[in-house]
């Protein structure tokens, strides 16, 4: 508790500072660590080093900046980036596209303060950074469905992560998909079906890309997924052992906090759905994460 509490002193006081120089040495004195000690609990408790925190934080607040119309290479100048193109590359490491290209799709508010207690409670595993804002045209999907019992569950976000329970103890399911199917892409979706009207079950659809021209036997759906504008939440990288927590606090902490607190409330003519790639594959990598992709719109302001 202690640590979490110093910690959120540096959290605090990088954003304060977002625009100057920031020294890691200068923040383990702030909180009284030696250097060595204070880069390994940042790690352990944050999820990325200090500097690559540090960059990506810097990073999200210049998304605020591109929207509102400041040019590119003055953000990069206000940050600390001493290219224009340094910059831009650091930023299509961070958000997988260029400045130029992103602000288009850019949050439309400045990043939301952290609170490392609440995450801790909410077992996300590590912090969650802004999402990206994407628009995604339509496209189609064919997979699996599964029956549940469990009550007032409308859309996806009300069960996160049920699929690891039910689904994980048929690999089968995934292969054969994957067979029939195949897809240019490799990654599944998982969403809810079952509509707006609460019963005592619902249905769950495991399903990868359709973008092949192939017959479907009976037993499989396919459903399109309208375009949309989406908020796409990284889970913070864990072990396996805690991907599930991780998963569930996420979708805890978009709901309770990012939310209510952004310019944005969920479009409720869309589905939203968890989406699962290589990068979840444990036996790949020593951490992994997941996606949340929640379909938005601007909120009517009163």
């Amino acid at each position: 508790m202690q640590q979490l509490l110093l910690l959120q002193q540096v959290i605090d006081h990088i954003d304060e500072h977002i625009k100057e120089e920031i020294n890691p040495e200068e923040l383990a004195t702030l909180v009284g660590y030696s250097p060595y000690h204070f880069y390994r609990i940042f790690d352990k408790h944050i999820g990325y080093t200090v500097m690559n925190y540090v960059q990506k934080r810097k990073l999200q607040f210049a998304l605020y900046e591109l929207v509102q119309g400041k040019k590119i290479i003055q953000i990069a100048l206000d940050y600390g980036f001493e290219t224009h193109s340094g910059f831009t590359k650091a930023f299509k490491k961070c958000f997988g596209s260029p400045p130029s290209l992103y602000k288009l799709h850019c949050p439309i508010s400045l990043p939301q303060k952290l609170d490392l207690l609440s995450l801790r409670q909410k077992q996300t595993g590590g912090i969650v950074m802004q999402p990206k804002i994407v628009h995604k045209e339509a496209f189609e999907i064919a997979g699996k469905t599964f029956e549940s019992y469990l009550e007032k569950v409308s859309y996806t976000r009300d069960a996160p992560a049920f699929w690891e329970q039910r689904i994980s103890a048929d690999e089968a399911i995934e292969r054969t998909l994957y067979n029939l199917l195949s897809p240019e892409k490799h990654g599944e979706y998982c969403i809810n079906l079952s509509g707006t009207e609460l019963k005592e079950s619902f249905t769950y659809l495991f399903a990868v890309n359709y973008d092949q021209d192939i017959h479907l036997p009976k037993e499989l759906t396919k459903l399109k997924i309208p375009a949309a504008t989406y908020a796409v939440f990284k889970t913070p990288l864990v072990e396996v052992e805690q991907f599930v927590h991780s998963i569930k606090g996420t979708w805890q902490y978009i709901l309770e906090d990012w939310l209510p607190k952004s310019h944005y409330e969920v479009d409720e003519n869309v589905y939203d759905f968890e989406y699962y790639d290589e990068h979840c594959h444990d036996w790949e990598y020593e951490k992994i994460y997941m996606e949340i992709y929640l379909p938005i719109k601007k909120r009517e302001m009163d």
